[in-house]
């Protein structure tokens, strides 16, 4: 499935809510070894949970936050324009609010929850 990027492509949206992009800067080859190790530690953390390994999950969490903030995902915003990071506010509450609502509502959305039975 395919997000909705920002005109500034900072951030995707799902259900509403911003998501910020991986730095668009990093080598392909480094973005490509970030990912992989990103989708290794999510896999871990999965095993873990399954398993119920405490230590093996707070491993895999923080893997995962190593590769997110590596990818510019976390951390310090990737812009160096001095602009705000809105990561994970909801678009609606942010500057982007405009280009949001212009946006199609999205496939899975109820846009009336109240005309449920």
């Amino acid at each position: 499935m395919k997000f909705p990027v920002t005109p500034d492509g900072r951030y995707f949206v799902v259900r509403g809510r911003l998501w910020r992009m991986a730095n668009p800067a990093l080598d392909p080859a480094e973005r490509s070894r970030l990912q992989r190790e990103l989708m290794g530690a999510r896999s871990a953390l999965g095993h873990a949970r399954r398993s119920g390994g405490d230590d093996a999950r707070r491993l895999a969490r923080a893997r995962i936050d190593a590769a997110k903030v590596a990818l510019g995902e976390r951390g310090p915003p990737w812009w160096a324009d001095g602009a705000p990071d809105y990561n994970r506010r909801m678009a609606v509450n942010t500057p982007y609010r405009p280009w949001f609502e212009q946006l199609p509502p999205e496939p899975d959305s109820d846009p009336d929850p109240g005309d449920r039975p």
